[in-house]
């Protein structure tokens, strides 16, 4: 069993880190586009011309049983376009947890930590009104994370601010929405100190990946 990976930059490390777990027999081929990151300031249409291109290497070799678009923005914007162009490749996005954040949260106050291309998107703004209609979502100022983290620039001072300001408003889930942020899970989990759950899609990936390829054996 062959996967690819594709993120705008390292964020896509992590999710291939958890999937050699999931699956330790499978070949897992990763690709990036650390020449464009971050893609969250982009346009819709420059995301979806660069993820297209810089997944060519996994379409033109056409042996992935699925690709993975670890990549919120990418997801969030070229998807759709990539399952039209390609309908014999089968494709697996990220997305805002917003559906297990409504569910888990009992104040009724998530933080969406995510790029402004995503946080813009149409499919963003599609899960909040599907699962959080009676939510208070927080999102905080984030755009410059992935430039940071892709740059081993990030500063703790400047996410412990961003953080503590979520909790003060009651936040009790924090979704990391962009797979750049997976890398400071642990920082952001020792400044929440049980305060707030942590969601990202990791897990997810893996059982979603697992559903397709018993698709496809059937």
């Amino acid at each position: 069993m062959k996967l690819g990976v594709f993120d705008s930059g390292i964020g896509g490390e992590a999710i291939a880190r958890a999937l050699r777990t999931t699956f330790p027999s499978a070949q897992i081929e990763t690709v990036s586009d650390r020449e464009h990151v971050p893609y969250g300031d982009k346009s819709p249409a420059e995301v979806r011309n660069l993820t297209e291109t810089a997944l060519q290497p996994l379409l033109v070799a056409g042996d992935c049983h699925v690709i993975i678009l670890a990549c919120n923005t990418a997801t969030a914007v070229a998807i759709e376009y990539l399952r039209d162009k390609y309908p014999s490749q089968k494709f697996i996005g990220v997305e805002p947890m917003i559906k297990p954040a409504a569910a888990h949260t009992k104040s009724g106050v998530v933080a969406v930590c995510a790029t402004p291309a995503t946080l813009a998107s149409q499919r963003y703004k599609q899960l909040v009104q599907t699962y959080g209609p009676t939510l208070e979502i927080i999102e905080p100022d984030c755009k410059e994370w992935a430039y940071l983290i892709e740059n081993s620039l990030i500063n703790r001072a400047h996410i412990d601010t961003i953080i503590e300001n979520a909790l003060q408003h009651e936040a009790d889930v924090i979704v990391l929405g962009c797979t750049h942020y997976h890398w400071i899970k642990e920082m952001i989990e020792e400044i929440v100190a049980g305060r707030a759950a942590i969601l990202e899609p990791s897990e997810a990936i893996g059982q979603r990946v697992k559903y397709l390829l018993r698709q496809i054996a059937e």
